[in-house]
């Protein structure tokens, strides 16, 4: 059962706070394990998008650690990855996702990216046919400190994107948060280029979960949840997305508290 601290509604979005990134974590995977339960028992099969990053580590132990899914009926997709980098390169989301998920589960199937094909333009049209195959029924985001979500930077997102999966080039933001993160030793060292999962094909998901904890989201948080939506905070389209939560933590919440969230609750 959710201890959440707080949850309200910033336009169609619904925003739970905890008191710390360990409750969140342990919070959203409760939800997502009771939602993937549902949706097997209903359909008999579920596809599920992933994240990486910092936000999802926590969050992938706890849902591993309560069990109960029939994992072998889920195929998972991921949101973006590298272009030039191999699955075994230390910053690869395919490697970080073998190694934090999918070698713990006994998953139908995993559909990686491939970072390092030959051909990418024809590896953004194989993934995306993988995904239109079947509707996405979880998808787990997380947020990056340019209000990016999956490499959709606001130089690149587009709510009317015409693709499922682009071929995009990384903002200088984007760099340095790679690297802040410890996922590359310089900014030289971060690729210029990556694919990543659209903004239309994100929020096309039937349930989406947000995870923002940490003091260094709180800025971005203010401007997805206070700014204008639009592409400058490719994140603040979430606020038209009834099916997605925001999870947040005190730390992350800060800002928005100090302006007066009590207006938005529920």
């Amino acid at each position: 059962m959710s201890t959440a601290k707080k949850v309200f509604r910033v336009n169609d979005l619904n925003v739970q706070i905890d008191s710390c990134e360990t409750e969140l974590a342990q919070n959203v995977a409760e939800i997502a394990q009771n939602y993937l339960q549902d949706v097997l028992q209903q359909n008999g099969n579920a596809a599920v998008l992933l994240a990486t990053g910092n936000s999802q580590i926590k969050f992938l132990d706890a849902l591993i650690a309560l069990g109960g899914i029939d994992w072998s009926q889920v195929t998972c997709f991921h949101l973006d990855e590298y272009l030039g980098i191999s699955a075994d390169h230390s910053a690869s989301f395919r490697r970080y996702l073998w190694e934090r998920f999918h070698k713990r589960v006994n998953l139908k199937e995993f559909h990686y990216i491939e970072g390092d094909t030959l051909e990418p333009i024809l590896e953004c049209d194989r993934y995306s046919k993988l995904l239109q195959a079947q509707p996405i029924d979880l998808c787990c985001l997380g947020v990056g400190e340019n209000g990016h979500i999956a490499f959709n930077d606001p130089s690149v997102a587009s709510f009317q994107d015409p693709y499922s999966v682009k071929l995009v080039k990384l903002d200088q933001a984007n760099h340095q948060q790679q690297v802040k993160q410890g996922h590359f030793p310089s900014l030289e060292a971060v690729p210029k280029y990556a694919f990543t999962v659209t903004i239309p094909t994100i929020c096309s998901a039937k349930k989406i979960l947000c995870l923002a904890p940490g003091k260094h989201k709180a800025e971005i948080v203010k401007q997805i949840l206070q700014g204008d939506i639009n592409i400058e905070c490719p994140a603040s389209i979430l606020r038209k997305q009834p099916q997605a939560t925001l999870f947040l933590d005190e730390d992350s919440a800060t800002l928005i508290r100090s302006e007066g969230v009590e207006r938005w609750t529920v």
